[in-house]
C-alpha cells in the first residue's frame, strides 16, 4: 500500500511509503537533506513499521523539536492506526 505524508517542522515537505503487510518497501522524502534522508530510506527498506518506529521516534534536529525520521516515525504510527481499522 502506498502512503504520502505531509510533514511539519522540518525541511522535507512529505514522505512517500510503500508498506507491504507491517514490513516497509520503499520510503522517499521530498526535500529535505538528500544524503540524510537517503539514507534512512535505505537504513529501514524492509524493517517493520514497529521497530523503524522504536528507533526513531523523539529524535529531534537541533533546536527543533522534531527532525525527519522522527517525522518518519510519525507518518508510521498513521499508517497502523489506519491498517488496524481496515
Amino acid at each position: 500500500m502506498h502512503y504520502e505524508y505531509r510533514t511539519s517542522g522540518v525541511c522535507s515537505v512529505q514522505i512517500n511509503i510503500d508498506v507491504t503487510d507491517s514490513t516497509i518497501d520503499n520510503v522517499e522524502f521530498i526535500r529535505g537533506c538528500a544524503g540524510n534522508t537517503s539514507g534512512i530510506s535505505r537504513l529501514v527498506k524492509g524493517m517493520s513499521l514497529d521497530e523503524v518506529i522504536d528507533k526513531l521516534q523523539g529524535t529531534t534536529c537541533g533546536q527543533r523539536p522534531t527532525s525527519c525520521p522522527d517525522q518518519l516515525s510519525k507518518a508510521l504510527l498513521e499508517i497502523k492506526a489506519q491498517m488496524e481499522i481496515e
